[in-house]
């Protein structure tokens, strides 16, 4: 298998974090690897527990990220880290155990098969939700239908965190140029992937009760309307489609 690097933003999850790491190293493929990126947010025992681990074995590597601004440039900064460390592909989840790491083998199969990037899908056959508020499910499936109709995108899903890319498609991003620092990220990134060979596949999505903000939907909204303007500077080689 191709050098894979999961990135996997975290922050408290001391009663979670080794156990899943237990299941990523238990998967049965020898060049798949685990980043999790922390920042000053987390203060529990979660740091100790993965620092435990990247003593045992080469397969765990903690980044953390001082200059920090949120969960999303977590992520962005271990696509930094995940590239420059030789990745052929990136998969990205949550560290908090709403992600299922026995769902991880569909993302590196449809990988092989060739697809640019596999989105996991809440909404297609097969895939679904549990423990989670019922306005978030209206929120998730309705910001889907909204960003489809503004995008021109035709995808059932477009705000799961759970997505695998070829490094190609990361590469070619510019990673510093990203509008969200939010929710609105999924969306974002997957406008901007919109002209590669995508596939949708269904996961199961274990939620937690959360407060609304209206000013995350605001944001959100706010850009969402900015993304098709956005999106004609965000790439390196000057288009959204394989060199």
């Amino acid at each position: 298998m191709k050098k894979t690097i999961i990135v996997m933003p975290v922050a408290n999850e001391e009663t979670t974090m080794g156990g899943i790491i237990e299941e990523i190293l238990a998967l049965p493929y020898d060049n798949l690897y685990l980043y999790p990126v922390m920042d000053n947010y987390s203060t529990d025992g979660t740091r100790a527990i993965i620092e435990e681990y990247e003593k045992k074995t080469d397969k765990v590597k903690l980044i953390f990220y001082k200059d920090s601004y949120g969960v999303i440039s977590c992520y962005l900064e271990g696509f930094r880290h995940a590239l420059s460390d030789g990745a052929e592909r990136v998969i990205e989840m949550d560290g908090g155990g709403s992600h299922r790491p026995e769902e991880i083998p569909q993302f590196i199969e449809k990988l092989d098969e060739g697809y640019d990037c596999v989105w996991g899908s809440r909404f297609v056959e097969g895939g679904g939700i549990s423990h989670h508020p019922l306005y978030r499910r209206i929120l998730s499936s309705g910001g889907t239908i909204l960003a489809n109709a503004v995008l021109g995108t035709k995808l059932k899903d477009m705000t799961s965190g759970f997505e695998g890319f070829q490094r190609y498609v990361l590469e070619n991003l510019k990673l510093d140029q990203f509008l969200s620092t939010g929710h609105m990220y999924q969306t974002e990134m997957r406008y901007y992937c919109r002209n590669y060979r995508t596939i949708e596949v269904p996961i199961h999505y274990i939620g937690s009760e959360s407060s609304f903000r209206f000013r995350v939907v605001t944001e959100a909204l706010r850009i969402l309307f900015q993304l098709k303007k956005a999106g004609k500077n965000i790439y390196k080689n000057g288009s959204g489609r394989k060199a």
